[in-house]
């Protein structure tokens, strides 16, 4: 019984800090980003699609860049906006963004940064110290 419970144990370690880190992102709901704005937070936003290959990419240097540095979780909030349900929404629009995997960074009522389709660590990392 003990052994099992370690063996169990052993091989979801590995997910935990995965899961924990997911949670950090909030799922964009009408609202969501303006109530962040109006109470003084930077928001980061990034526009992504469960089928985009260039999203998912975005998406691990993002979670790797956050693990490596907490500041980022204390400087901003996360918010993941689904381009299919949202491509046409005015949270869109208002913004102007393109297509899916474009990332942007929100403070105040200014847009501080934004990345269209890259995917490189030092393109993600330089647009996410702007929120700090």
């Amino acid at each position: 019984m003990k052994r099992r419970t370690f063996i169990a144990a052993a091989l979801a370690a590995p997910i935990v800090p995965t899961l924990a880190q997911a949670a950090t992102f909030r799922t964009y709901k009408p609202g969501l980003i303006e109530d962040a704005l109006k109470a003084g937070k930077t928001v980061f936003v990034d526009y992504s699609a469960t089928w985009c290959s260039t999203c998912k990419r975005q998406g691990r240097v993002i979670n790797a860049l956050r693990a490596a540095n907490p500041a980022y979780d204390q400087a901003m909030m996360f918010v993941k906006v689904d381009w299919d349900d949202y491509k046409s929404h005015t949270v869109t629009t208002s913004r102007g963004i393109p297509r899916r995997s474009t990332l942007i960074v929100l403070k105040g009522n200014k847009e501080l940064g934004r990345l269209v389709a890259g995917t490189g660590e030092s393109q993600i990392k330089q647009l996410m110290d702007i929120g700090l």
